[in-house]
């Protein structure tokens, strides 16, 4: 079952979650939102705010939300000037809608709120009649308005129309947002009570309000395409209402001033609003009436003035005021209901939270302002509740009767049974359906913790006024394991704390963009399982008010250190929530070992607080970022769970030191890389983490490692015929000096190496090996920016570039080996499990001219080898790949695919090489070979299956696409599939960036392309230039290595 959420709000208007898959309590995001009122419904929630306005909280989804604008051109012939829009008094607007009958002019379209922006300009609709693409820039001919138009212009067209298309998508998914309330129709303000219901009925769920004048609106128009509805729509009521409350499918039902209760009937399709009110008496209890209802999908729950719970029987679409009331066991404030009482005649217990009354010893208290509150004037003049004991076990109710009380301990949160359950303790527990008797009916409690994660901790928990679960899904009592105990907060829960307070600078992530003078605080704890956890804090002031941040290091996903000028020592940390915003926590320490010596500590927090210890395991996932840094996950056995997969974004990274172009390990602790340079290493295995002080007696296993690479730019000019080819450009043309794309200046004065660790090794030099060739003075030539450039000259160029390049190099200690003497350009390792057991384990490489080779003597005591072995081939290849059963395949420079036959333990070359045909008109240009399956890339980053694949016949049959916008594959040894994509399908426009590592869901024997994808979160290669340093990319991946199942 998926996530959903409980929302509460306190007496201050800060707005919390409760996340069923999180357990924990989370303030939002937005600091400065205050709510009064906050109601919840199926993928989306409504508040009010202490401005008096509407908020809406719409959840993250894979489809965004798009409004497509349209309006259309009108034209009319006239011998002097053709087709103009210069038109008769009788027709229609120049600019208009389908009709014609509004005018509806290009720049009369408005964003209708913040939450949407334009996703381009004004374009034709080059499809008409038929949906055919005409080829007169979309006009539609008619020999009048409003005749019917077609794409084919006629001797007697006298008119003519196209319509222009402006697509707006919505942007504030998962925050906050306010609403328009002057459009068309503004009701009074400030507002007392709104509810969201409907959406089981229709598409179109509807919003209920009450006004401070005591009237009902009705907003009208929320669609799937416009989340914010149309307009407000105002609901007769025969006396004045104080609260209301609608349920997912056609009840509603309302509170008056006086106690009493009223329902609405006729709500259907048809008519969202109903047709008439029909008023129910409250439950008997003395000088009292409800002051508040709670209604789902066939229940009704009423709190009256003695804080009672009250179930109503007997209610359903064809009888929605009920038959008769029955008294519930506890003493509460208010009480909400869940989804899942749609279950109910299956046995399901329905989901009813409540908070206690104002004078609870319980930790949880709720109260409800003066101010702005109806409730607390209808129980001003009652006396202050008993003292409450929580209790954390099932208890009994002596009795339950219609009309009558029921003595039973109150449960700040609870789990009531409507129909027969078995009890926790074996104990039947029952009641008799409408207009029936029942026996006692079992309540389990479970206390609630608050866990902020925005900087808001408060030592006796929040002072609840308002909490809302119509948007919480829960089944069954197993699966609220996150409303129990162990859910509690850590603060609550530590039997040993240390706190290390010191100073940094933190890089503010908002503007005005700068470096900020903070206090910054390690909290280490100790929980009562003798777990270790760790919280930090940051503390800063603003506006003259002291704040402060803080990050559990159980959700750190990366910590690197940010190697740039002008970066004052920093580093940054990467949580699952900063990585989807693409902003990392960015900190500068005063030295560079005050930074090597957080990062290490920081380090083995992460590590503590996820069980990871000693030296990285055989099983781990090997990465690297585009900038070279090596990445290390541990897996845990949720990785590859079928139930429970740890999702991409969450992944913790551990940076290894090293610099690498690509790593390819197994499980059996084999782990090669190769540098820019083409140097080939083998991990030498000392286990030490990033920022890790090396132990002395600890250097064996630690090297000097090297890497170069080559830095371009390009050298652009224009020919004149004055003064021929020259530097002077157009305004509209690159810059003299650019980058690739020529976007960006780049001269040799202001081009420096990747980062300070880097040193320049060469002068710069004219580059004569760029794709396409070159003069002899290593010029290109094309008739203009950006054309295809070629080594040739002809007549038609008019521009012209070359390519400048000058080396770098750096040079680390790292535990990586160097194996010599040959560079090569790619590196496979047989994958095979923990458990294999063999004398060798298969390396097979290519050089860099494409040569084939096979590293022998390779064991996992000596990773290195010995010696290489040469295979002949009769071109060179590009990409090689062994998987299962000693299956090699291979790409050669031209994308022909090959597979090498008789390879095996005792015959490790192999004898020939067998043909595979590639896809239909493609070129592949990287593979990854499994245990029983083969995924291939080609040139236009389409990711290949191979079909048929059986021992008998290992060539396969067929080529099968199975996903585009692919860079890189790789294929673990029980056939996992992890990508490196720059988007993938199904994720969210707005998180798909280059570099994500994606996981394939649902692969297994029956199934073995998968399902679906699990998609991580890349990070933005560039930023402006307004916002922080570049902190490096840890999750933009190059490519993974995939382990064993565990």
């Amino acid at each position: 079952m998926s996530s959903s959420l409980l929302w509460a709000v306190d007496v201050y208007g800060k707005v919390y979650s409760l996340s069923t898959a999180r357990g924990r309590w989370e303030r939002d995001t937005d600091t400065l939102l205050e709510l009064k009122r906050v109601t919840a419904g199926q993928k989306r929630s409504w508040g009010i705010g202490c401005d008096h306005h509407i908020y809406l909280n719409i959840d993250h989804a894979e489809v965004p939300i798009r409004y497509r604008e349209e309006t259309y051109e009108n034209q009319r012939w006239n011998p002097v000037d053709g087709f103009t829009d210069v038109l008769l008094p009788t027709d229609r607007w120049a600019w208009s809608d389908l009709t014609g009958m509004t005018p509806q002019p290009l720049h009369s379209f408005l964003l209708p709120s913040d939450s949407w922006e334009w996703e381009g300009d004004w374009y034709v609709d080059q499809g008409c009649a038929g949906g055919d693409p005409t080829e007169t820039g979309g006009w539609e001919y008619a020999v009048d308005f409003p005749a019917n138009f077609s794409r084919e212009k006629k001797w007697n067209s006298c008119v003519r129309r196209r319509r222009w298309i402006r697509d707006r998508r919505y942007k504030a998914r998962g925050s906050w947002t306010k609403i328009p309330l002057d459009h068309p129709k503004r009701p009074p303000i400030p507002l007392c009570d709104i509810s969201c219901g409907g959406w089981e009925m229709s598409e179109q769920p509807g919003l209920s309000m009450v006004a401070t004048s005591l009237q009902v609106w009705f907003r009208s128009g929320i669609l799937p395409e416009v989340p914010e509805g149309q307009c407000w729509e105002q609901v007769e009521a025969p006396k004045e209402v104080a609260q209301i409350s609608a349920g997912p499918g056609d009840l509603l039902w309302a509170i008056l001033w006086d106690g009493q209760l009223l329902v609405r009937k006729g709500i259907c399709l048809d008519s969202p609003t109903g047709s008439s009110w029909v008023l129910v008496d409250p439950p008997p209890v003395k000088g009292g009436g409800a002051i508040h209802v709670a209604v789902g999908v066939s229940v009704v729950w009423v709190v009256t003035k003695d804080y009672k719970v009250w179930f109503r029987r007997g209610v359903n679409s064809h009888n929605p005021c009920g038959s008769g009331w029955i008294s519930i066991g506890g003493e509460m404030m208010m009480v909400d209901v869940g989804l899942n009482d749609q279950k109910l005649s299956r046995g399901e217990e329905p989901f009813l939270t409540a908070t206690p009354g104002p004078d609870s010893t319980h930790t949880l208290k709720s109260s409800i302002p003066t101010s702005d509150s109806f409730i607390s004037s209808l129980v001003a003049d009652r006396e202050p509740l008993k003292p409450l004991t929580p209790t954390h076990r099932p208890f009994t109710a002596p009795g339950l009767s219609q009309g009558e009380d029921s003595e039973a301990s109150p449960a700040p949160m609870c789990i009531v049974d409507l129909e027969a359950a078995q009890s926790p303790q074996g104990e039947c527990a029952s009641m008799g359906k409408a207009g029936g008797m029942g026996t006692p009916s079992s309540v389990a409690t479970y206390p609630l913790g608050l866990e902020s994660s925005m900087g808001v901790v408060e030592e006796e928990g929040p002072v609840w006024a308002w909490i809302s679960g119509g948007g919480c899904d829960v089944d069954h009592i197993d699966q609220i394991s996150w409303l129990s105990p162990s859910g509690m907060t850590h603060l609550q829960s530590r039997r040993q704390s240390e706190k290390l307070f010191f100073f940094m600078r933190w890089w503010r992530d908002w503007k005005p963009y700068r470096w900020v003078d903070v206090g910054v605080a390690l909290e280490q704890s100790t929980n009562f399982n003798s777990s270790r956890d760790a919280i930090f804090f940051i503390y800063y002031t603003q506006y003259d008010e002291k704040k402060y941040l803080q990050v559990f290091m159980s959700e750190v996903t990366a910590l690197v250190p940010v190697v740039r000028e002008n970066t004052h020592h920093a580093f940054a940390v990467y949580t699952g929530e900063r990585t989807k915003k693409r902003w990392p926590l960015v900190l500068a320490a005063q030295t560079d070992k005050d930074m090597t010596d957080w990062l290490s500590l920081l380090t083995g927090c992460c590590c503590e607080a996820r069980g990871i210890r000693g030296r990285i395991s055989r099983q781990a996932l090997w990465s690297v970022t585009t900038k070279g840094d090596v990445m290390v996950h541990e897996p845990s056995p949720c990785l590859e769970s079928l139930t429970q997969t740890l999702p991409c974004d969450m992944m913790f990274w551990l940076q290894v030191p090293g610099h690498l172009r690509c790593v390819e390990s197994n499980s059996l602790g084999v782990v090669w890389g190769i540098g820019c340079d083409g140097t080939a290493w083998v991990y030498s295995g000392s286990g030490h983490t990033a920022g890790e002080v090396l132990p002395q007696g600890d250097m064996g296993s630690v090297h000097t490692q090297t890497d170069v690479r080559a830095v371009y730019i390009y050298e652009n000019q224009r020919w004149n015929p004055m003064t021929g080819y020259t530097d002077k450009l157009l305004p509209t043309d690159r810059f003299p000096w650019s980058d690739d794309i020529g976007f960006t200046e780049c001269t040799k004065s202001n081009t420096h190496p990747p980062s300070p660790l880097w040193f320049w090794v060469t002068e710069w030099a004219v580059d004569f090996g760029l794709p396409g060739g070159t003069d002899k003075e290593g010029w290109q030539y094309a008739a203009d920016f950006p054309v295809m450039f070629r080594g040739n000259k002809s007549l038609k160029d008019f521009v012209r570039r070359r390519r400048w390049v000058r080396k770098c190099k750096i040079a680390l200690t790292a535990p990586w080996q160097e194996v010599r003497p040959i560079t090569l350009s790619d590196i496979t390792v047989l994958p095979c499990l923990a458990q294999s057991n063999m004398e060798q384990v298969p390396v097979w490489a290519l050089s860099d001219k494409g040569d084939v080779l096979c590293r022998l003597g390779v064991t996992p005591e000596n990773p290195a080898g010995s010696s290489w072995l040469h295979v002949g081939t009769d071109q060179p290849f590009k990409s090689i790949s062994i998987g299962g059963g000693h299956q090699v395949w291979a790409i050669a420079w031209d994308g022909a695919v090959f597979y090498r036959g008789s390879v095996s333990a005792s015959n490790p070359a192999g004898e020939c090489w067998y043909h595979i045909p590639s896809p239909p008109r493609q070129s592949l240009r990287q593979l990854s070979v499994g245990r029983t399956s083969v995924y291939a890339v080609d040139e236009n980053s389409n990711l290949w299956y191979r079909q048929g694949l059986t021992p008998s016949y290992p060539q396969g049959s067929a080529w099968e696409l199975i996903s585009n916008n692919v860079t890189k594959v790789s294929v673990g040894p029980l056939d996992q599939v992890w990508v490196i994509a720059d988007k993938v399908p199904g994720c969210p426009m707005e998180l798909s960036v280059p570099g994500a590592i994606c996981h394939r869901l649902g692969v297994g024997p029956m199934q073995p392309k998968g399902q679906s994808w699990d998609y991580g979160i890349g990070v933005d290669k560039d930023r402006d230039s307004n916002g922080p340093p570049k902190p490096g990319t840890p999750q933009v991946w190059t490519r993974t290595s995939s382990p064993p199942k565990i």
